[in-house]
Order: C-alpha cells, then sequence, then structure tokens
C-alpha cells in the first residue's frame, strides 16, 4: 500500500519550497518516467519537489537523490520536479486506483511537433503518480503508463487546449510486488478503465485553474 502524500518543505534561496512525499508499507513495483528511479524495478518512496522557474541544474537524478537523504529515505524510490506549487496537488479515486496529479499547464505542446518549440518560460509540467492495489504484469505496466498519458491527454483536451501535454511531463504507476499478475492496463481493463477515469479526473480538476484559455494565448 502507498501511503497518503505528506507535505514538507526545504530551504532553497532563502524560502521554504514543498515536498510531496509518498512512503510505501512494503516494497512496490513500479514503472514511469521520473527523473530518478523511472523504469521498472521495485520502489519504496515517491517525492514530487517544487523547483523554482529559475531552476537549472544538470543533474536532476542527483538532486532528487540528496533530497531523499535529507528526507531519511531509504531504498529505492521515485523522485519528480515541477515548477508547480505541489501543495496544489489534486488526489482522485476511482474503482481502487487512487491517483494524485501536480498540474502545470503554461507550456502546452502536440506530441508531435513539426519542429521544437521555443524554450518555454511559463510553468508547465504535470506529474502524475498512480497506485493500483493488484499486481500488474509487466506488459500491463507498461500499458497503465499509456493509459494514463492518454487520460491526461484528453483532459488537456477538454480544458480547451490544443495539446497532448507539456515538454517535461512525467508519470509513476506502482502496485504490489507479489501477486498473480493483472495481465492487462489498457482503458478498457479491469484496473485500466478506473486508472484512466481517476488520472482525468485529477488532471481536469487540477488543470482548470491554472490553464490559460488558447484564445487569450493568442491574444497575446
Amino acid at each position: 500500500m502507498l501511503s497518503e502524500p505528506f507535505l514538507t518543505s526545504r530551504p532553497e534561496d532563502g524560502s521554504d519550497i514543498p515536498l510531496l512525499v509518498w512512503r510505501a508499507e512494503a516494497p512496490l513495483l513500479a514503472v514511469g518516467s521520473a527523473p530518478l528511479g523511472g523504469g521498472i524495478g521495485v520502489r519504496r518512496w515517491v517525492v514530487n519537489a517544487t523547483v523554482p522557474m529559475s531552476y537549472d541544474r544538470d543533474d536532476p537524478a542527483a538532486h532528487l537523490a540528496e533530497l531523499a537523504d535529507g528526507l531519511g529515505l531509504t531504498g529505492p524510490g521515485v523522485g519528480l520536479l515541477t515548477g508547480v506549487d505541489v501543495t496544489e496537488v489534486v488526489a482522485r479515486a476511482d474503482g481502487g486506483v487512487r491517483v494524485w496529479a501536480t498540474v502545470g499547464l503554461g507550456t502546452p505542446v502536440w506530441a508531435a511537433e513539426p519542429e521544437p518549440a521555443a524554450p518555454a518560460q511559463r510553468v508547465g509540467t504535470v506529474n502524475i503518480v498512480v497506485h493500483v492495489p493488484v499486481r500488474l504484469g509487466d506488459a500491463a505496466l507498461v500499458n497503465a503508463v499509456a493509459t494514463a498519458t492518454e487520460a491526461k491527454a484528453q483532459a488537456i483536451w477538454e480544458l480547451g487546449l490544443p495539446a497532448t501535454g507539456t515538454p517535461t511531463d512525467a508519470v509513476t504507476v506502482l502496485c504490489p510486488a507479489d501477486g498473480e499478475p493483472a495481465p492487462y492496463g489498457g482503458p478498457r481493463s479491469a484496473w485500466g478503465a478506473p486508472l484512466a477515469r481517476a488520472v482525468h479526473a485529477a488532471v481536469l480538476a487540477g488543470g482548470a485553474g491554472t490553464v490559460v484559455p488558447w484564445s487569450d494565448r493568442l491574444a497575446g
């Protein structure tokens, strides 16, 4: 089981910068794209840390490992970074699946752009943490990441942005490391369907207060 996140902070450049921390009661199997602890493996904790928009470190994994050490977290874990204030995390649950999202949509992009977008100056990054209460097979884990991403993109479209995400989005899906593995994680599977609904609801709610309408962006 993954705990509810607790909020803490760290001093940085004269300010208290917030972090969200989840702990696992027992090691969990995880898959994801986080800078620290990405890939597939057993993980014991998750950190989602706000960083200032001036953040320019080129070693995010090492930075996150330092933060985890300062929090007394041991063993392998997952570390995420965002320019969003993580105190604004949105939690949603559906059918036993729990989702937490920090949603920054200041730099929305289509995944398939004809050319790279110009460097962003506004807050971006959608970080999604998912806990599924049953063991997923390796293929189902990968499929669950795709399902979460599809649900995120659906929510962003419904928010009025012609985009699929931001350039720095990350997702992590965690489940028990033991038990009979469920074979599927797609949006019509037993666990993929509630996962999709929960991610969609979290991103929709989190983005509602941060999205600048596309018409306003064009006018600006």
